[in-house]
Formats: structure tokens, C-alpha cells, sequence
């Protein structure tokens, strides 16, 4: 009996993950590859980090001149968030 009844859990559970699974990709596009996308996504994510540390290493320069903390020079430049 108890088995029965976790296996017809596992059957809707299945189902739902399946119809999950179709809706995501009915709202992605049926002729859409997923994985080229992720792929995309990662190649300008190490772009974007290329710039995020050159331009810390600029920062990092223009506090030297300054005299001033890496700290400072992102508070006169409105970058108080970044870290």
C-alpha cells in the first residue's frame, strides 16, 4: 500500500515537473537553445568582470595620485557601492 501511494507521488510529481518544464519552454521558444543562451550569458558576464577590474585598477591608480583611499575615490565618483 505505502508504496503505491509514493508512487503515484512520484507520477504527479513527474507531471508537474513536466508541465513545468514545457511551459518554460513554450515561453522561451520552441526553436531557442537554452544552453547557447547560458552560454551567452556567461561570455559577456566575464566581459563585464574584464571591465569591473580594469576599472578598479584605474581607481586603484587615480587614489594613489590623489592621495586618497580606493574607499574615497568611490565616494567622489558616486561608487559607493561597489566593492
Amino acid at each position: 500500500m505505502y508504496s503505491a501511494v509514493c508512487e503515484k507521488r512520484q507520477e504527479a510529481r513527474t507531471a508537474e515537473l513536466q508541465a513545468e518544464a514545457d511551459r518554460l519552454q513554450q515561453q522561451l521558444g520552441r526553436n531557442v537553445d537554452a544552453e547557447k543562451i547560458v552560454k551567452e550569458h556567461i561570455k559577456l558576464l566575464h566581459e563585464y568582470n574584464e571591465a569591473k577590474d580594469a576599472a578598479q585598477v584605474l581607481i586603484g591608480r587615480l587614489a594613489g595620485l590623489r592621495e586618497m583611499t580606493v574607499r574615497e575615490v568611490h565616494e567622489s565618483l558616486g561608487l559607493l557601492d561597489i566593492e
